[in-house]
């Protein structure tokens, strides 16, 4: 597997609202340096070895931002990044885009609704990480916008209020997202890409799962139609496809040594039946992506989809050499019931607070480049 170049040697783990004790290092030693990058600003850019990240997500903004100064903001990002280093951590995900409003200096998009002050949220975010060590991934959200009430407010000179006005976006359940298919938006994803790429020291840029918003039929009937196509699950993978690869094709036209990672559900099948997400293509063919993130966010017990399983059917996966496999874990669901696990798994998060000291152990122990934890 493609391995990235390294940024710190650090052993593993737990951060965030979840509080379990500190666990032992189980992963493999990434002590040894590699090639390093130096950036226009003179940063040097690098990434591990051996990924051990976690997601920043801007639902967690309402603690780190709202009410905040910028001297307070950093105070609080300071104080979060400094638990990852000290618990092992090497990367994170910053959410830099998560509804079609931005966490830093844009001028395609309106600023993110968590902002209090005249300041830059990436950059105070990406001084501290790499203050510590930590690689810092750009993580964006390309298709999901803001709800109907919120996109009332947004002026008419944005692009994404432009785009729903002329249908390249539609609503789901109170929200909109943009059309894939759309040649409008995959020029302003890839706008916003080099936007963030070319103005900050980032050392990756990220996608989750937020493909396709829903099944129903009725949310781009007229495109499908338009479009000649015969089979509406196709076109839509292929548009997804055709995304992700305008994504991938714009971090490297930026700057070739940027990884471009992608975090789809663990569940193979409601990737491919509901996102829509071609994921086996993505990981065995070059050009789509540089690492994956398989949200593995399962316990042992799950008697859909156990861990140890799921695990095992995506380390069977063809892969190109150049794409490495994070596996995903989710330590949000430590301390609560799983009512999604069946009954064997429901109480399992409950009664073992080690699931995820277990899971690194199995994940290191497999054809694996490393693991991100969601708390």
């Amino acid at each position: 597997m493609k391995k990235f170049l390294l940024l710190c040697a650090v052993p593993a783990l737990l951060l965030g609202r979840c509080t379990p004790a500190t666990m032992p290092d189980m992963s493999p030693d990434t002590t040894s340096a590699v090639a390093e990058e130096t950036t226009e600003s003179g940063y040097v850019r690098a990434n591990s070895e051996y990924q051990k990240g976690f997601w920043l997500p801007f639902t967690q903004y309402s603690e780190l931002m709202a009410g905040k100064n910028e001297e307070e903001f950093r105070k609080a990002v300071a104080e979060r990044f400094g638990k990852a280093v000290d618990e092992g951590l090497n990367t994170v995900y910053l959410h830099v885009r998560p509804d079609g409003t931005a966490y830093y200096n844009s001028e395609l998009f309106p600023k993110g609704g968590f902002i209090d002050g005249d300041y830059d949220p990436l950059e105070i975010m990406l001084d501290e990480a790499h203050k510590l060590g930590l690689s810092a991934h750009a993580w964006i959200n390309p298709l999901r916008l803001q709800t109907v009430e919120q996109m009332a407010e947004v002026p008419e000179n944005y692009i994404t209020k432009q785009l729903i006005d002329s249908g390249d976006a539609g609503e789901v359940n109170g929200r909109y997202f943009l059309h894939p298919d759309s040649e409008k938006v995959l020029e302003l994803l890839r706008d916003s890409v080099a936007e963030i790429v070319e103005n900050y020291d980032v050392d990756g840029v990220h996608i989750d799962d937020y493909f396709y918003p829903t099944t129903d039929t009725d949310f781009d009937a007229e495109r499908f139609a338009a479009s000649g196509e015969k089979d509406m699950t196709k076109w839509r993978t292929d548009a997804i496809t055709n995304m992700v690869k305008t994504l991938y094709d714009a971090v490297k036209a930026a700057d070739s040594d940027i990884p471009f990672g992608i975090s789809p559900q663990g569940n193979l099948k409601a990737d491919y039946e509901s996102q829509y997400a071609d994921v086996k293509r993505w990981l065995a063919e070059k050009g789509y992506c540089d690492y994956m993130i398989p949200q593995i966010y399962y316990g042992f017990d799950n008697e859909t989809l156990p861990f140890l399983p799921t695990l095992a059917e995506w380390e069977s996966l063809p892969r190109d050499e150049s794409v490495s496999l994070i596996i995903g874990l989710g330590a949000y669901k430590l301390g609560k019931a799983d009512k999604w696990a069946g009954a064997a798994g429901e109480d399992e998060w409950l009664s073992d607070p080690d699931i995820i000291e277990k899971q690194i152990a199995a994940v290191s122990d497999a054809d694996t480049d490393g693991y991100a934890i969601y708390y």
